[in-house]
Formats: structure tokens, C-alpha cells, sequence
């Protein structure tokens, strides 16, 4: 229970303890084995790691060092998040921007180009890889020219391929051989990490260029996908905005401005910021209807009660939320619920979070998240009035965002309460307007599982190139590339 142990056992002994042993993972080295790696520790020698290891190493495998040169990040204290900006052209990628096989694009952020000319010697490539090495370890992702300018943190190390395929050597250390290879290298005990020395190491299976060049298609295939699922969300956003009048909307900025102190009364507020012209027009715009959140999406409160114990629930947290706007749940057993577990969720409802100035993180509960719990963090709506898709695409709009946060609370964690979401103004959305935004919001989810699907037949296809033969491989990835289309 308390994880691997390592034995040094005679052939006697072992014989005489086999049965003690009996259903534990038990591995076989050889000693001049353990002083050629350096490593004493039993998890490095796990049975799953070197069946990896001796696959790999038969089919020729080669250390990663041999196909890719390597540029660590530079110091944390190179560049801190007080030196943020908010212009979008040098984005700083941090640790955890780096997910398995992509570049998450949420939650960017971004330096100034005085901060970039500084540390130009750290600045990526389209092209390049990226490999988490501290914290979350062993995610790895391809640069993509939309990625660049930008610069990496030291909690990443960039891979330069210069013998292989970039696109097809990120399918290889996500898929089940290469990420068990991956992972088999860490250090530490508290802090974890990847060092170079080891990633150099590390066996990498390299099949002919054609195996590489059709893998690296559906790589490149599941990217167009990502952009068509984008598209089209953005279509809807377009489609909302129109409907709204906010399409061609010109926002009054006035270099100074008066208010009633009636005014700051009545809304409670003596910060200026919410009475800025540009504010309350957009207020008077979206109110004209007199109708609020919580009447077109009242709130749910059907409170987590944890059953007995050995039972299991889908739990969601911050982290389960896409940027596509929906979101994915994680079991755990009741024994494990944490506190802030508090309510359950339905299918089509609409979950937003509370804590600001996250942005764009609503989304809508699939049927296969009926009846998960989520954290408090979130406000669970019940869209009565408006589809759930309209209303996802309402609460990510910018503008509605920026009331969000201008109610928070002042705190190191600043939150939007429920009642005050629930105050925010809804305009009544035409029945067209929702089909369209319903229409489009469901083609890039269509185009968002395709993606998904092409990326893991990517690595699949490095799987069967590895344990039967590049030509099944071939035959594998024709057959999916003429179903997903």
C-alpha cells in the first residue's frame, strides 16, 4: 500500500517469498543495469517501464537527444506576473499552458515587448515542443506559428527536432509508450521534476519518414479542426452580438464624467469605475427589457448529500471547464469529497464561475455530467427562457464579463456573488437568433470531437506502428481519416 519497494533477494530467497509476494509488481534487474542508470529507486523499474523500455529499444528506438537539440527556460525570477500586460502580441506561455498534445489557449498572458527583447534568447518557433518539467510533468505540445512571438518559462524545456517530425514526435510522447518513458524519468520527492540529462536519454521510436509524414497529417488535420470549432463559435458570438445591437456598438468615453451622489447611493458603489458612460450605456442597452439573469436562468440548489462509503460521484472543478464551453468531471470516491463539493448539476444547465477575472469560464452540463456534483466555485443556472447555448455565449461575451468583474468583491481572490449575477440585465433573445447560435455553437463542438478523435488516432497509430508494424499503422490512420471525414 505504501507504493513500490525495491529487494535484492538470492535465488533461494526469492523461491521461499514468492508467495508473499504473490500480486504485488515485482521486477527482475540486473545489478550492472541499476549502476548503468544511476537509479535505486523501485519506481524507476516498475514492470509497466520496462516492457516500454524493451519494446522501444527492439524496434530500434534512439535516445531523444539524437534527434532533438534542447533550450531550457530561464530563471522564474526572469520575468514575474507583476510584469503582466495587457497588449496581446508577446504572450509568455507558463507551465501550466502546457497540456498534452496542445497549447491551452484560455487563459493567455502576456509580456511587454521590452520584457521579449529581453529574454529573445528564450523566444520559440513554430515548430518547436514543449515538455512540462516542473509541477505537471511530462505534458508536451507542438508551438504553433499562432503561438509565436512568445517566450517559455523555466517549468518547460523546448525541444528543436532536427531528425524527426515535430508533430510526429509529440504524438509519441503522448501516446501510452512514449509518456511511460516520459514519466519513468522524473526526480524528487516534494518537488518533482524532469532533467535534461534524463529527457536526452530518453528512447524515442523513430519509424520512416512516410509513417512520420501520415501521423503528422492528422496532427495537422486536428488543428484544422480546432480552427473550424473556433470559427464557429466565434460565428456565434457574432450572431448574439447582432441580435443584442452590440454588433457595430460605439462606446462613450468621455474624458471625465459627473454623477449624483443619489445615484452612488442607490447603487451602493462609490467606485468610479462603475459609473464610468461606457458602463451604464451598456447596462441601460442589455436592460431594456427589464429582465434579469435570474429570471430568464433561475440558480439550482440541489445540495450534495456523500453516500455511503465505497460509492463514487463526477466531480467539477475550475479545471474540468474547455474553452469550447463545455466541461468534463472527474470520479471520486465519496470518502475523497472534498468540502467545497456542495451541489449537483443537471443536464443543460449552465455552470459560471464565481472567481474573477477568470474569463470566459461557463459552460453548459452534457448529458454524461447529469447529476455530478461541482465546487462552490460555481453558480449553477437553470436557463428556463433562452437555450443553454445562448446563454454560454451571452456569459462569455467581453462586455458581460466586464460587469462581472466589476462585481466582485474586493479580495485576494475577488468573486462575483450569486445574487449579483443573478441582477445582471438579459435583453429578451429572438427565437432565430437563438437557433443560429445553437446551430453554430453544435458545429464547433462537432468539430471540437473530431479534433479530439484525430489526435488520439495519432497516438494510437504510433502504438500499432510500435507493436505490430508501420503498415498496419498506415492502414489504421487511412481508415480513420476517411471516417472522420
Amino acid at each position: 500500500k505504501g507504493g513500490p519497494a525495491f529487494f535484492s533477494l538470492s535465488p533461494f530467497d526469492a523461491a521461499r517469498y514468492a508467495r508473499l509476494l504473490e500480486g504485488l509488481e515485482v521486477a527482475e534487474v540486473l545489478l550492472s543495469d541499476l549502476e548503468f542508470s544511476g537509479r535505486l529507486d523501485a519506481e524507476y523499474y516498475r514492470p509497466a517501464h520496462l516492457k516500454a523500455e524493451t519494446i522501444v529499444s527492439q524496434r530500434g528506438g534512439l535516445p531523444l537527444g539524437n534527434v532533438c537539440d534542447f533550450l531550457i527556460g530561464p530563471f522564474g525570477s526572469a520575468f514575474t506576473v507583476e510584469n503582466y500586460c495587457d497588449e496581446p502580441t508577446y504572450r509568455y506561455i507558463r507551465g501550466k499552458d502546457v497540456k498534452q498534445m496542445a497549447i491551452a489557449e484560455n487563459d493567455n498572458v502576456y509580456m511587454p515587448k521590452s520584457d521579449f527583447d529581453r529574454l529573445a534568447k528564450y523566444s520559440l518557433k513554430a515548430g518547436d515542443v514543449l515538455v512540462s518539467v516542473v509541477g505537471t510533468l511530462g505534458n508536451s505540445a507542438l508551438v504553433e506559428a499562432q503561438h509565436v512571438p512568445a517566450i517559455f518559462s523555466c517549468k518547460s524545456t523546448v525541444l528543436r527536432a532536427k531528425g524527426i517530425d515535430p508533430r510526429y514526435l509529440i504524438a509519441y510522447l503522448n501516446c501510452s509508450y512514449g509518456r511511460s518513458l516520459l514519466m519513468r524519468k522524473e526526480r524528487g520527492a516534494v518537488q518533482k521534476g524532469l532533467n535534461l540529462d534524463d529527457l536526452k536519454s530518453l528512447l524515442v521510436f523513430s519509424p520512416d519518414k512516410l509513417m512520420q509524414t501520415k501521423i503528422a497529417e492528422l496532427h495537422q488535420l486536428a488543428g484544422q479542426a480546432e480552427i473550424n470549432s473556433k470559427n464557429a463559435l466565434a460565428k456565434a458570438e457574432e450572431a448574439l452580438l447582432q441580435s443584442l445591437g452590440l454588433a457595430n456598438w460605439e462606446t462613450p468615453e468621455p474624458l471625465s464624467y459627473v454623477r449624483h451622489s443619489s445615484e452612488a447611493f442607490a447603487a451602493g458603489r462609490l467606485d468610479a469605475d462603475y459609473f464610468r458612460p461606457r458602463v451604464l450605456a451598456l447596462m441601460d442597452l442589455l436592460g431594456r427589457d427589464g429582465l434579469t439573469l435570474g429570471e430568464v436562468a433561475p440558480a439550482r440548489h440541489e445540495i450534495f448529500k456523500p453516500r455511503e462509503a465505497g460509492a463514487t460521484f463526477d466531480y467539477i472543478e475550475i479545471g474540468d471547464m474547455r474553452n469550447d464551453g463545455t466541461v468534463g468531471a472527474t470520479e471520486l470516491a465519496t470518502t475523497d469529497a472534498p468540502s467545497r463539493a456542495t451541489q449537483h448539476v443537471r443536464a443543460g444547465d449552465v455552470l459560471t464561475s464565481t472567481v474573477r477575472p477568470i474569463r470566459r469560464l461557463s459552460a453548459v452540463v452534457g448529458p454524461t455530467q447529469d447529476g455530478a456534483v461541482c465546487s462552490s466555485g460555481f453558480v449553477v443556472l437553470n436557463p428556463i427562457k433562452v437555450s443553454p447555448s445562448t446563454l454560454v455565449t451571452y456569459l462569455r461575451l467581453p462586455g458581460i464579463c466586464e460587469l462581472m468583474d466589476l462585481h466582485t468583491s474586493a479580495s485576494l481572490y475577488p468573486a462575483i456573488s450569486e445574487r449579483d449575477l443573478l441582477r445582471l440585465p438579459i435583453p429578451h433573445i429572438s427565437e432565430a437568433a437563438q437557433q443560429a447560435i445553437d446551430t453554430y455553437v453544435g458545429a464547433a463542438h462537432s468539430a471540437k470531437q473530431r479534433a479530439t478523435q484525430l489526435l488520439e488516432a495519432a497516438k494510437r497509430a504510433v502504438e500499432i506502428a510500435i507493436e505490430a508494424s508501420e503498415a498496419a499503422a498506415l492502414a489504421y490512420v487511412h481508415e480513420v481519416v476517411s471516417t472522420v471525414h
